[in-house]
């Protein structure tokens, strides 16, 4: 099946038709379209940051988001003076942050028709954070729109998503990812097909998937992690072993970027040089590398979660299996071990298990270490089947 493709800015907005109409008529300026404070909601990989960006461009474009002029370009890579875009490699954004967004939502446009104000990971913004936002949401400039994005309004305190219009994205399609791989990235079409199924709708998760060998190979090494499992000592070293290798994974796409920001801080407090305040240049680099620790730790948890995706696409197989649903498996290469797996247990073991890896889930985001909520993950998904 051929999914229609969308035109000009929201073209990578693959299934998500009917929230592009309401976003298009709102730039089209229709009756009780547009408002000041829109709320994107959707699952992990839908696109609600690529939503919440187009539409800041769309705003911006004399054509309604056409794509190709300065207005689009700008706005989309962050260049545009009325456009900013907000997301966070951080763990939280405060309210020090929060503040100067809302400075800056009081000025006027410059060049474009709004200032805009993208915030991509809304639900990170702190308790007090989102007292300030709420007072400058309450009390809206005339031509400011804010844009938050979330993967539901539940993540978002109650008072700032009542002010909010609510805009719900939904899981594109296999079908619609694997073209959108194929037209625009040139992926080979059965590659395509495979990281869309694999990825379950999460189109940057698929277009990693795709591209990269080692991403394929990590999947797999997770994938193949239960029938491993056989006692205790195997579960703490395959949960040993998971969160390293995640660790590693982040430090991987920190590294040149640490370095990076090092350099430059260090170039603009004069280190070494004889004009260099020591305590000043200590404090600096020290606050640098906290902000960069909090980086990495955010990074490794989205690997972890990512393995604990992987695991609980497998258990959905093994279920599927066992109850005879006969929906399609998201891991067919696995087939063989698969239908091992479905015979060896239960239906209710198997449930137990999905349970076991949404607890960990769980634990990682109240921020239990995570070298101990993986361990007791995989304990529990061996001891899942005692209770047969």
């Amino acid at each position: 099946m051929v999914t229609p493709t969308l035109p000009g800015i929201w073209s990578e907005l693959v299934g998500q038709e009917p929230a592009v109409a309401v976003l298009q008529r709102a730039v089209a300026g229709k009756a009780h379209a547009m408002t000041h404070a829109w709320l994107i909601t959707g699952p992990p990989g839908s696109g609600r940051s690529n939503a919440g960006r187009a539409f800041a461009a769309a705003l911006q474009c004399a054509a309604g988001g056409c794509g190709e002029c300065q207005a689009c370009r700008t706005s989309l890579s962050g260049a545009h003076p009325d456009v900013t875009l907000v997301r966070t490699e951080l763990l939280s954004i405060g309210i020090d942050e929060v503040r100067e967004l809302a400075r800056r939502a009081q000025m006027s446009p410059t060049l474009g028709r709004y200032q805009v104000i993208v915030v991509e990971d809304a639900d990170r913004i702190t308790d007090r954070g989102a007292d300030a936002l709420l007072k400058s949401i309450e009390e809206p400039a005339t031509k400011t729109v804010w844009i938050l994005c979330a993967p539901t309004a539940d993540d978002v305190v109650a008072t700032i998503r009542s002010r909010c219009r609510l805009l719900t994205l939904t899981t594109p399609s296999d079908a619609a990812v694997a073209q959108l791989l194929t037209n625009r990235d040139g992926i080979d079409p059965a590659m395509a097909e495979h990281a869309a199924r694999a990825a379950q709708g999460h189109i940057g998760r698929a277009r990693k998937l795709a591209r990269d060998e080692d991403a394929r190979a990590r999947r797999r090494e997770v994938l193949l992690l239960p029938g491993r499992l056989t006692g205790l000592g195997p579960c703490l070293t395959a949960a040993a072993n998971l969160v390293e290798s995640c660790a590693a994974e982040a430090s991987a796409a920190t590294g040149e970027l640490d370095r990076a920001e090092r350099a430059e801080l260090e170039e603009a407090l004069g280190f070494g040089t004889k004009g260099a305040r020591p305590r000043q240049t200590a404090t600096a680099l020290k606050a640098l590398e906290d902000q960069q620790k909090a980086r990495a730790k955010r990074l490794q948890r989205d690997a972890i979660d990512r393995a604990l995706t992987e695991l609980t696409t497998y258990h959905r197989d093994v279920l599927t299996l066992q109850t005879g649903a006969g929906a399609r498996l998201i891991n067919p290469d696995l087939e063989h071990q698969l239908m091992a797996a479905a015979r060896s247990s239960t239906a209710e073991t198997t449930i137990r298990r999905i349970d076991a890896i949404l607890a960990c889930r769980t634990a990682l985001a109240t921020n239990v270490a995570p070298l101990l909520a993986v361990e007791a993950m995989m304990i529990a998904l061996v001891e899942a089947q005692r209770f047969d």
